[in-house]
């Protein structure tokens, strides 16, 4: 069974409900996952915005959550979990805002795609000490066993 990561809030490819968004109560997701390879020993969430600022002229990728160290006995993360509520030995990284924790879409013009991707890793990785996006993928490199993705889109109701 390959990995797989499903949402109850939106499916593959759909769009994101506007209470996990800045336009509202900014709430993450709950993710739900399956199909973890045998020897998974951590897992890793990136969720980014590769359309950033503007879909039609994309420049930067946006990083909205970085969560890694998400034990393997783990399958799931409830709606809007917080730091205090994160699995045991679970360790965030720094978003694009310059803090931990989940920061929901917000784009400033025309339809986002974001990108929720869930890594196996073969390894439990040391505290990077709440690492960026680019540290944490260097320290993941030559770990990763299995990977998936759900991507959500979003658009501001003023940008319609």
């Amino acid at each position: 069974m390959a990995l797989h990561l499903t949402s109850p809030s939106f499916p593959h490819q759909g769009w994101i409900p506007i209470r996990h968004t800045c336009d509202d109560e900014d709430l993450s997701p709950a993710l739900f996952w399956t199909g973890l390879p045998e020897n998974t020993k951590s897992l890793v969430l990136i969720v980014d915005d590769p359309d950033a600022p503007d879909p039609q002229a994309p420049k930067m990728t946006w990083v909205h959550w970085i969560l890694y160290n998400i034990p393997p006995n783990v399958s799931k993360l409830p709606e809007n979990v917080i730091t205090g509520e994160l699995p045991a030995g679970t360790l965030e990284g720094i978003n694009d805002w310059g803090r931990t924790g989940y920061g929901g879409p917000c784009p400033p013009i025309g339809i986002h795609r974001y990108f929720h991707k869930l890594y196996a890793l073969d390894t439990l990785l040391p505290d990077l000490n709440r690492p960026t996006k680019a540290v944490l993928e260097k320290a993941m490199q030559e770990h990763i066993i299995a990977r998936t993705e759900l991507i959500g889109l979003y658009r501001r109701p003023d940008n319609a």
